[in-house]
């Protein structure tokens, strides 16, 4: 298919999300974007189906053993941090380049 060439995508809505869009000027712009948005979001291990595979399972397993989950003291949202390296403040170098 060429790159111009769209496809129509369809889905079932319930009645309480098709209320929420009634009010969105453009819904179709609205969803596209939506979905490009949740997609960049998505666990690029397990593609967001929250499930591995059992070799997947045999990777992260690997991986984990010199991994592991920590809270972050700035955002106090969770991510993976790495035994070998120390833990680096990216909020305080983010602030940093914006300044």
């Amino acid at each position: 298919m060429s790159a111009s060439r769209s496809e129509i995508v369809t889905f079932k809505a319930d009645r309480s999300l098709l209320d929420a869009l009634a009010g969105v000027p453009n819904r179709s712009e609205f969803i596209r974007n939506a979905v490009l948005a949740a997609l960049q979001s998505v666990c690029p291990l397990c593609k967001g189906s929250g499930i591995l595979t059992p070799n997947q399972r045999t990777h992260w397993d690997a991986f984990a053993a010199d991994h592991g989950l920590a809270e972050c003291s700035d955002c106090h949202e969770w991510h993976l941090i790495c035994s070998s390296r120390p833990e680096r403040n990216i909020h305080q170098r983010a602030r940093s380049a914006r300044q």
